[in-house]
């Protein structure tokens, strides 16, 4: 068992990775493996609507790390995203790659357990939180939770450690992560699905 946490922050190990660490260490005390992959600084490409991916299973964008981050994704048995804070929404580089990653692997991810967590100084965190979480549940993947909403407040890394309650809610979803994945793998039929139905908001349907 294995969870992906991404670090969606240009700072490889800023607020964001410490936060995502508070979890990776609950999710290794709990016998589940861990990997933090963190998206760089490098240019992302946003999606560009070309629909190609319907055809290549993958996005036709090449030169970033979209593909690498939707296989690792696609191979683990959780997923935590981790963002800082930004005008009251998440790093627009991490965006731009979650937005072409769930696209183009759409239905690749249905029942896999996910959270996101956010970083910040001060507000903008529920915001954040939000946008985060509806590419987790447009996707049929379970939301794990937490007992707060999963953030940590501080100005710098230096700084998270002092935030003892942030820092206590990652370390429950990170418990609570490993209970869920615990309790998949342990067995039970997965829900029936329906044939996909997909309309405008016009009345006709869609092909």
């Amino acid at each position: 068992m294995k969870v992906l946490l991404i670090n969606g922050s240009p700072k490889k190990e800023g607020s964001t990775y410490t936060a995502l660490s508070e979890v990776a260490s609950a999710l290794e005390a709990n016998g589940v493996g861990t990997e933090i992959f963190h998206i760089g600084t490098q240019p992302v490409f946003g999606c560009v609507a070309c629909l190609k991916c319907r055809e290549i299973g993958k996005c036709a964008l090449e030169g970033d790390i979209c593909n690498e981050m939707a296989s690792k994704i696609i191979e683990a048995d959780g997923l935590v995203v981790g963002s800082p804070v930004y005008y009251a929404g998440p790093n627009g580089a991490l965006c731009a790659l979650l937005d072409r990653v769930f696209y183009s692997n759409m239905g690749k991810f249905k029942y896999k357990p996910a959270a996101c967590v956010v970083a910040l100084r001060r507000g903008g965190a529920s915001a954040a939180f939000d946008r985060l979480n509806k590419y987790f549940t447009i996707s049929q993947m379970p939301v794990v939770t937490s007992q707060y909403w999963n953030s940590v407040h501080g100005l710098n890394a230096d700084e998270i450690p002092r935030d003892l309650e942030g820092l206590q809610v990652m370390r429950v979803l990170g418990n609570n992560m490993a209970w869920l994945i615990k309790s998949i793998k342990a067995g039970g039929e997965l829900p029936v699905q329906e044939e996909r139905i997909f309309t405008s908001f016009m009345g006709g349907t869609v092909i």
